[in-house]
């Protein structure tokens, strides 16, 4: 755990000096706090003292009309105390202004810079978290889900960002007064500060109890976080099913769900917290009450008799009494930190695991910079999503494409055609064996020179919001007009494009919501394409267009890219029937490998699929 709370403290960074200054304050609040009640002393006796040399029998007597008559009385020496009163009533009223005056300003600044410390650190521990999500691979990404992913980049850091605030501020400031002001209650009462004694144990017991209930709940509201997280992004991701579907209320009934198991946790440790107003308040009117009574018989037998065992004044039972409260107050704060901050080590953990998880792919220390041409070869590949999985996804793979061949790829849901693809671009990383691309392991490249040069529309096709162009760039950014023309005119969207307000300027609203599937599945290939890669992965992505301009976007791709290795992956044989070779994919292993009618004389799967295709109404 340690090693994770170092982790985060490093995002402090240019924040450090904030975070140095904001104790200092703090202990000159304290200092000053806790000096206040012992010159509030001063100032009672020095005035009851005043009074009495005055001979001001009658209490209600203004005090400010005898004034000069009080000022008259001092000096005074206060023989009890051993102190010579050489300074005047309205110096230590001063005094008092000024320590209230400082104090505030302590707190001022130390409030703004643990403002400034924490929230620089959390925008920093953001930045931190989101860099490394963005260096994770998809082994890494499926560890967490995307829903605790988010939770951790959000919930979890502002968070630890109010602990950390409360470590440098709250945490110095509440030990020393509670150190201080027992000091001060000893210094001024002497045996009286026993009571404090006493008292303070009962209430530390009685808070960690209560601290201890509570921390147990709120360990568990975090963990629900995820599920309500889950809930909205499912919800919102998958929209358009849920109200086709009509399944509007059972969404809500979910999140409703996720979300009154929170409520319910969140109610149940409040009402245990709520226990810690009247244990602290019973306490603080059960020391008044002790320091009052005790202090009174104190302040009447030692005026009465000279050679009483002890002596108290009334500013010192009043100064008794604030550091009473004072301790006893900072002992609740101290409990309530500890919660605060044992609730913070769970986020602490979670955002440390995506820290400290280290990129299952990474670029090797002499990578190669050119990849010299679209090859392709598996040599033995097996490969597993999770090294504890009991079954390969791929098994005993060996596969050779030549460059600017075209290949198609087909096999049932769940086969095992877009595990082969993704090992291509290095996604994922084989468990056993070996994937060449250009003569050269995919492991030897650096990944942007690879990617770059292996262009992947997966089954999921995403625009971002902005407009047609700016998507389009996406592939290439410093794409000419005339290259996202014929990348468009290649994919078949030209028309569709220019057939909008704007042309290439016309906007996309977020996930390309204004555009059709098919529209989406083409501006995708015509961002692929822009990238001018080696190789080119079409994963099921003409699914969404009619059988016409399928056949016309691989015809544009063969004919104007003929250099270009093709891969697609279709569960329409007429998107393949024309490829150089055809994979037939089968539980994670490759059943046959042919040409179109080689496959349909020899293979049980393909001819299954292609009379299937045709009998139902398929056409080539």
């Amino acid at each position: 755990m340690w090693q994770k709370i170092k982790l985060i403290l490093k995002s402090v960074r240019q924040y450090k000096k904030y975070a140095l200054i904001t104790p200092l304050f703090m202990i000159g609040e304290a200092l000053l706090e806790c000096l206040m009640p012992f010159t509030m002393s001063m100032l009672i006796d020095s005035v009851s003292d005043a009074v009495n040399v005055n001979n001001q029998a009658h209490l209600g007597y203004s005090l400010l009309t005898k004034f000069s008559d009080i000022t008259k009385a001092i000096p005074y020496t206060n023989a009890n105390l051993g102190i010579n009163w050489n300074v005047s009533i309205l110096a230590l009223i001063l005094t008092l202004v000024a320590m209230a005056a400082l104090s505030l300003i302590c707190g001022i600044m130390g409030g703004k810079y643990a403002a400034k410390a924490s929230v620089g650190m959390g925008t920093n521990l953001r930045s931190d978290l989101y860099k490394k999500i963005q260096s994770f691979s998809f082994s890494n990404i499926d560890k967490f889900s995307s829903s605790s992913l988010v939770t951790r980049l959000t919930t979890d850091v502002n968070q630890v960002q109010m602990s950390f605030q409360m470590c440098i501020r709250i945490v110095v400031r509440a030990p020393l007064m509670m150190i201080f002001s027992a000091v001060m209650a000893f210094l001024v009462g002497g045996i009286m500060a026993l009571i404090f004694v006493v008292l303070v144990p009962v209430v530390a017991v009685g808070l960690l109890i209560i601290g201890k209930k509570a921390m147990k709940i709120f360990m568990r509201v975090f963990k629900r976080y995820d599920k309500l997280n889950e809930s909205v992004q499912e919800n919102v991701s998958g929209i358009r099913v849920v109200k086709s579907y009509v399944r509007e209320d059972f969404e809500k009934e979910k999140f409703n769900n996720a979300s009154n198991s929170m409520t319910t946790d969140f109610v149940k440790a409040e009402k245990i917290i709520a226990m810690n107003n009247p244990l602290i308040n019973t306490t603080v009117h059960a020391s008044n009450i002790l320091v009052i009574g005790l202090g009174s018989y104190i302040i009447w037998r030692s005026s009465a008799d000279a050679n009483f065992w002890t002596h108290l004044t009334v500013g010192q039972m009043s100064s008794l009494l604030t550091y009473g409260i004072q301790i006893l107050m900072n002992v609740m704060m101290i409990s309530m930190i500890l919660v605060m901050l044992v609730m913070s080590l769970e986020c602490v953990r979670r955002i440390g695991e995506v820290l400290e998880e280290e990129p299952t792919i990474v670029n090797p220390e002499n990578p190669l910079m050119v990849v010299d041409n679209g090859d392709i070869e598996f040599k033995n590949v097996n490969f597993k999503y999770k090294e504890t999985a009991e079954k390969n996804a791929l098994s005993n793979i060996n596969l050779k494409i030549k460059s600017g061949q075209f290949v198609g790829i087909l096999g049932s849901t769940g086969s095992g055609k877009t595990s082969l693809v993704n090992l291509i671009s290095r996604l994922y990383d084989v468990s056993e064996g070996e994937v060449l691309v250009g003569d050269h392991n995919v492991k030897e490249y650096d990944l942007k020179t690879l990617r770059d040069n292996v262009s992947v529309v997966l089954q999921k096709n995403v625009l971002f919001s902005g407009t047609i162009e700016s998507n389009l760039k996406w592939g290439n950014i410093n794409a000419t007009q005339e290259q996202m023309t014929r990348a468009a005119e290649i994919s078949q969207c030209l028309d569709n494009i220019l057939a909008k307000p704007g042309g290439f300027q016309a906007p996309v609203e977020q996930g390309g919501a204004n555009f059709s599937g098919g529209q989406k599945q083409r501006l995708c290939i015509a961002r692929a394409i822009l990238k001018e890669p080696k190789i080119m992965i079409l994963d099921d992505s003409t699914s969404a267009v009619d059988t016409r301009t399928d056949k016309l976007i691989r015809k544009g791709l063969k004919e104007d890219l003929p250099h270009m290795t093709k891969i697609v992956i279709a569960q329409r044989i007429s998107s393949i029937e024309d490829a150089d070779q055809i994979i037939i994919m089968d539980n994670g292993h490759i059943d046959a490998i042919g040409t179109h009618d080689e496959l349909l004389k020899s293979n049980k799967i393909y001819q299954e699929v292609y009379h299937t295709q045709n009998r139902v109404g398929g056409s080539k």
